[in-house]
């Protein structure tokens, strides 16, 4: 790295003191208002923040700038650019720290050929190619297809030979006791029946496996892919029903626990139940609990672990075993007497009735779904501001924050975050109002995933040119209200609300804490000129007064039924905003004063019997906009359509499936192969529709299949399965 400074000093004294003096002639290449920012920051008294430091070193060197400082500043900048550029040409020969577009041009090199490539896809071909020479090595056996549908899709994998699972008959010389035509049931969930991981033998079947409909026949090859991927929650607190009962997730609802991924050992070693992100079921618990709870030798944690305290007795006296927690009559059923029960199939932890109940709970488990959506502990990209306030080291609570960035943003800075550092529990109904010209964002850390359980509205107002973001965080209890009067009855001028990688839950939950139960959360736009932005988040209903602007971008809208009013003006009937929709699945009717775009979007709306509404899908507008590439019910009122289905060919016909529609599955909202081709691979770029379509999942299983036959035996054929 060029140190300019230092090049600086080596020019004449003579040069470099008349260009001080004009420097401070002319406040160097200082602005109006960085001056004001200089000014305000010496005038400070007492110590300065690491960031105000910062800021404070910069303006004086920019005060000090000369003409001839400047000239030689701009000299620099171009020396370090044409620096990075050699340095990366250098990175770009080598397939560890080339850049992605560089990856087709080096696997071309190795012979890796006919891959699809994406930009911004979620998966990469620089595994394949960086190790396509040791999978030619091994070429023919399981483990390196195995390794090869990993790195090809990014998903896990595993390779299941049928002709092993074939049921045989015994020769008495060589007696196959794992192949009988006649299995015991007894402990089917254990020994996982119908899963990839199921050995019990099977009768032939002559389908052909590449079409997918046939499995057990001597030369076929099963490949299962994971769509479903684990996403952890650390240090949590457990939602609480009573004293003695909790559930795993903090806003109350039963979830499927998921398995903690473990890499394997040996580049040999095939994928086990524990190598891919399965759901725990009850009796593989119970069979194999150090497997899943606890923690390993090195102290990282497994599947399951609950970190709590009882009064009078320390935790490790106390068991944990697993339970089935069914409802029965007005509570659980199998209540443990002397040891605490885990049911992984329902997220649900019972304490004995013979011991005092726990102090304090938290839950370290990891759940299932597709793709990092919604409020998540997963990495995000998270922009840095001049202002940082941190929940609860700063702030003890969230609007404490809130108000403290606000007075700090008195001064020239325009930018503010108050960021969240834990994954508790915050049970507040915070209110924002952002002076004009200013942006604030309320975001949860990397790594965490506060829950906002509010009494009532969060209410979103501001000045005029003013913008907040809310990023990170799972609400329930309350809406998002951006009203059109402040707490002063003066128009809310506010013209920028971003909702991004946050879960409002769109269906009912229980009571948390003090909070009351209430319904589905919705976002609520009642202001003037204010542009919504909903990206990679899942919501209740809009509903957005016709002068506001709604943006919806690889999210869900959950109405919770088909037939609800997912989208509309504040009165549940009248046009909303005009909108714009792409890469997103919408739960419920429609009617929008004009939808301007709608791209790789699912409309899953009908009518109900005898419903008031004529179409399920309204645009007031249609001589304007445009719907392309999208799934829109038939009888629908939009704009020009462009390639959407169901189109005449294949009206009736075509329809999305979803593994699930209940908001807490780990396929909440997942297509299946069932919903055709049209929808599967209808997007413009011949992904999905829907919320998942930047997963690529098309794409994925071609890129395998273009990759399976060089490395397969002579007379193998290979299906693609999804496990999840």
């Amino acid at each position: 790295m060029l140190d300019f400074n230092k090049i600086y000093n080596l020019l004449p004294a003579v040069y470099r003191i008349r260009d001080a003096e004009l420097a401070l002639q002319f406040n160097g290449a200082l602005e109006p208002g960085e001056w004001a920012e200089l000014q305000s920051l010496l005038a400070i008294q007492g110590s300065r923040s690491a960031d105000q430091q910062r800021r404070l070193d910069e303006l004086q060197d920019k005060r000090q700038r000369g003409p001839l400082k400047a000239l030689m500043s701009v000299i620099a900048e171009q020396v370090e650019v044409l620096e990075a550029s050699l340095q990366q040409a250098y990175d770009d020969q080598f397939i560890e720290t080339c850049q992605e577009w560089v990856v087709p041009y080096i696997g071309d090199l190795v012979g890796v050929s006919g891959l699809h490539e994406f930009p911004n896809a979620p998966f990469s071909n620089r595994a394949l190619v960086a190790n396509t020479l040791a999978y030619r090595q091994r070429k023919g056996t399981v483990s390196v297809l195995e390794q090869i549908a990993r790195d090809v899709t990014g998903w896990d994998a595993n390779v299941v030979e049928y002709f092993q699972v074939l049921a045989t008959t015994q020769y008495m010389d060589h007696i196959r006791a794992g192949n009988l035509s006649v299995a015991s049931i007894r402990g089917a969930e254990k020994q996982l029946l119908n899963t990839p991981f199921d050995r019990y033998a099977r009768t032939l079947d002559v389908r052909n496996i590449e079409s997918g409909r046939g499995k057990y026949n001597i030369p076929n090859i099963g490949i299962f892919l994971w769509r479903i991927q684990n996403f952890p929650i650390t240090h949590a607190p457990a939602f609480i029903v009573d004293a003695r009962r909790f559930r795993f997730d903090p806003i109350g609802r039963d979830i499927q626990l998921y398995t903690r991924r473990q890499t394997e050992q040996t580049i040999t070693q095939l994928s086990g139940p524990l190598n891919v992100p399965m759901p725990i079921g009850r009796r593989r618990l119970n069979s194999n609990l150090n497997d899943y709870y606890g923690k390993d030798s090195q102290g990282a944690l497994k599947s399951i672990f609950l970190e709590f305290g009882i009064a009078g007795s320390p935790p490790p006296s106390v068991p944990v075993t697993a339970c089935d927690l069914s409802d029965k009559g007005g509570g659980w059923a199998h209540q443990p007497d002397n040891s605490i029960g885990i049911d992984p199939v329902l997220g649900r932890i019972a304490f004995p009735s013979n011991l005092p109940p726990p102090d304090s709970l938290f839950v370290n488990y990891e759940y299932g779904f597709s793709a990092p959506m919604g409020g998540g502990e997963y990495e995000r990209k998270l922009a840095t501001a001049p202002i940082t306030i941190r929940v609860p080291q700063d702030a003890p609570t969230i609007q404490q924050g809130i108000n403290l960035a606000i007075s700090r943003l008195a001064g020239s800075d325009v930018s503010a975050t108050v960021e969240i550092e834990d994954s508790a529990y915050y049970f507040e109904t915070p209110t924002v109002a952002v002076p004009a010209g200013k942006n604030i964002e309320l975001r949860a850390a990397n790594g965490h995933r506060p829950v906002l359980a509010m009494s009532g509205d969060f209410v979103v107002t501001g000045k005029s040119e003013a913008a907040f973001t809310i990023n990170g965080l799972l609400v329930s209890g309350g809406n998002l209200l951006i009203p059109a009067k402040d707490s002063q009855n003066a128009p809310s001028q506010i013209r920028h609300v971003q909702v991004t990688h946050c879960t409002w839950s769109p269906a009912a939950t229980p009571a948390i804490g003090p909070a009351l139960t209430h319904g589905p959360t919705q976002l609520h736009v009642d202001a003037d000129d204010v542009v919504l932005l909903v990206d990679h988040s899942i919501t209740g209903a809009v509903r957005a007064r016709d002068t506001a602007t709604v943006t919806l971008c690889s999210s869900i809208v959950d109405s919770q039924a088909s037939t609800s009013v997912a989208y509309s003006a504040l009165d549940n009937v009248s046009a909303g905003a005009p909108l714009t929709t792409q890469n997103t699945t919408i739960i419920g009717k429609v009617h929008a004063l004009r939808i301007d775009l709608a791209s790789n979007t699912i409309f899953f709306a009908e009518l109900a019997e005898g419903d008031a509404w004529k179409v399920p899908v309204n645009a007031e507008q249609i001589q304007q906009g445009c719907v392309r590439f999208s799934y829109v019910p038939p009888q629908s009122h939009v704009p020009r359509k462009y390639r959407c289905h169901p189109a005449a060919s294949d009206a009736g016909v075509v329809r999305p499936e979803f593994a699930s529609l209940r908001f807490g599955d780990a396929g909440y909202c997942q297509l299946e192969p069932a919903s055709g081709s049209e929808i599967t691979e209808g997007a413009d770029d011949q992904a999905e529709m829907g919320a998942f379509h930047d997963l690529f999942q098309p794409q994925r299983t071609a890129n395998l299949r273009g990759s399976l036959q060089e490395y397969l035996r002579f007379g193998l054929q290979a299906g693609i399965f999804f496990a999840s």
